[in-house]
């Protein structure tokens, strides 16, 4: 009777060790796979995350380039605008010369 208490005993022992190890597996396996999950979703937070900050730089370029342009044609406009009071200030001072010297002649 003894023996058969004590192969039960070790049945019951070798089974609670299965079991435990078999829970413990499982618990691990969901861990991992949680982790995983975890994982994945910050690497789709820093996927979004660069794809924003990309969108921003490419505004700040673009920005940027607006700016430059605006700067170039107010350049442009500006050395057009001196160009052509030169050229009037030229011709005023012709006139007012050819003036006098007409003046002189009469």
């Amino acid at each position: 009777m003894k023996r058969y208490f004590l192969i039960l005993a070790s049945f019951l022992t070798i089974s609670f060790t299965m079991n435990s190890c078999r829970e413990t597996t499982e618990d691990k396996t969901d861990d991992t796979e949680l982790n995983d999950g975890m994982i994945e979703d910050q690497e789709d937070e820093m996927d979004d995350y660069n794809d924003d900050d990309n969108g921003v730089i490419n505004d700040v370029k673009e920005a940027g380039e607006d700016v430059g342009d605006a700067v170039e044609n107010a350049a442009n406009e500006t050395g057009d605008a001196v160009n052509t009071a030169v050229d009037e200030t030229g011709n005023a001072i012709d006139e007012a010369t050819d003036e006098i010297d007409g003046s002189d002649d009469n």
